[in-house]
């Protein structure tokens, strides 16, 4: 734990841009959380506020933050998204793309409000877990979260009612499945849901699946930036046709989807998976490579985050199973196509291979920004709240992107190159150790000045102590 005197030079530096969404003691509050995230390994507030120790308050305070202060998430949001529009090297831009996903915020335990047992991929187990469901900007120089929103499990009595009271018939032969094996009734009710809430939309109050919850955060987008048609990006889940038809028919954004091996493409010869097509292109081309022929495949360079990438690919427009006419890419990174390929489609059907690889390969920061911002605090939360837990994954966004803006702005480059000596590197982990490190030089000014005022190093380290020390 590093003490801190003073809020760091990041914070006080970008405070301005968020005085007016709070009260004023809530203003001190957010700064000291907003540090608090920053600084500590210890994420909770009790950890924030044991930091601060020549400012000794009751943790209730910080916790009124996120339980009782009347502050605006809307508001709070916006405040952020209009510093990152005020520096030039986070501006969105008009090859920005915008990528959906989702991650799991898991912790142990019931308690939580809202709290579900949901499958973690990563580790092929059930946890209990928050599920978090963000719209992520992403160019060459930044990226940093959009919307986002917390996904509630559905309440099954609610939906049975509303089921009930729209009309809709349910299965008797389910009714046994309520008391035993509640999961399954869950699971039926919810895919009656999801067949008839297409043709009937006022059933859609009665849940929000992380597909709606994607849909509203791309709505709130389109309606708040009705002339930016940047691509949306997505992985292999939120690939779902009614999704993607959503996204043409109602909000007229291109995208850029994925596909799995075992997904399916209707040819002259016939319908086949994928992986099917893929290893009769495979053949076709290391055929025509060694006997000078046309190859199926072939090379392109995209520019990525600076970098140069090379990949072979397949570029045509093909019938997809359920999907329609989309623009196909297959892609390989090795030249004999050794690998395994991965699958695009989009709905820009003149659209190239280059292009849509490029615009693909801007899905992997939504990824980053969910393990970083798990560094910062994401999910290390003891709320119990759902609200409260709400506002602390949305200043957990602030934090992110106050790092973000920082590795842009020159005023703060230089203020903080000149304290602490050092060449700032360019992600947020960098600037987060920065900012430890400023925390640090100040608790050692402070110490020294001390000292050339005669004080002795028992009194200046007495209040530390107690700080370290306290229960």
């Amino acid at each position: 734990m590093i003490p801190l005197l003073e809020f760091p030079n990041l914070v006080q530096h970008y405070a301005p841009y968020f005085q007016n969404v709070f009260s004023a003691e809530a203003f001190i509050e957010f700064q000291r959380y907003i540090s608090g995230l920053i600084v500590s390994e210890n994420k909770t507030v009790d950890g924030i506020n044991r930091l601060f120790v020549t400012e000794a308050r009751n943790q209730s305070s910080l916790n009124r933050l996120l339980t009782a202060s009347p502050f605006s998430l809307t508001a709070l949001n916006q405040a952020r998204l209009e510093l990152l529009a005020d520096l030039p090297g986070t501006q969105m831009k008009a090859k920005g793309v915008l990528s959906l996903d989702d991650t799991l915020l898991t912790h142990y335990g019931q308690e939580f409000e809202h709290i579900a047992l949901l499958f973690d991929h990563t580790s092929s187990s059930y946890v209990w877990a928050h599920n978090l469901v963000t719209l992520h900007y992403s160019d060459d120089q930044t990226d940093y979260p959009v919307l986002f929103e917390l996904w509630k499990p559905v309440d099954v009595t609610e939906l049975e009612a509303g089921l009930r009271a729209a009309g809709i018939p349910l299965k008797a032969s389910k009714e046994t499945l309520k008391t035993d094996a509640p999961a399954k009734w869950r699971g039926y009710l919810v895919g009656v849901w999801q067949r008839r809430q297409k043709k009937l939309p006022a059933l859609r109050e009665l849940y929000a699946s992380k597909l709606s919850i994607a849909q509203a955060l791309l709505q709130q987008w389109v309606t708040e930036h009705p002339a930016a048609k940047l691509p949306v990006v997505f992985d292999n889940w939120y690939t779902q046709p009614d999704f993607c038809r959503f996204l043409t028919q109602e909000l007229a954004l291109p995208y850029v989807g994925t596909l799995a091996d075992t997904d399916k493409v209707n040819l002259k010869e016939g319908q086949f998976t994928l992986g099917e097509f893929a290893q009769q292109l495979k053949t076709e081309h290391l055929h025509a490579v060694a006997t000078q022929g046309k190859p199926r495949f072939r090379p392109i360079t995209i520019l990525y985050k600076g970098e140069r990438e090379t990949y072979l690919s397949y570029c045509n427009t093909h019938h997809c199973h359920h999907f329609g006419k989309q623009r196909l890419v297959i892609n390989y990174r090795q030249a004999d196509l050794a690998d395994n390929p991965t699958f695009y489609i989009s709905n820009r059907l003149t659209w190239q291979a280059p292009g849509i690889t490029r615009i693909r390969r801007h899905r992997w920061p939504v990824e980053v920004y969910h393990e970083e911002g798990k560094a910062e605090g994401l999910d290390q939360y003891q709320l119990r709240s759902f609200s409260a837990i709400q506002r602390h994954v949305a200043l957990v966004a602030v934090v992110y992107s106050l790092l973000r803006a920082a590795q842009h702005d020159p005023d703060l480059h230089v203020q903080l190159q000149r304290q602490l000596n050092v060449t700032l590197e360019g992600n947020p982990a960098a600037w987060r150790r920065a900012t430890q490190a400023q925390s640090l030089w100040s608790l050692g000014l402070f110490i020294s000045i001390g000292l050339a005022q005669g004080q002795s190093l028992e009194t200046l380290l007495a209040p530390f102590i107690r700080a370290i020390c306290r229960n």
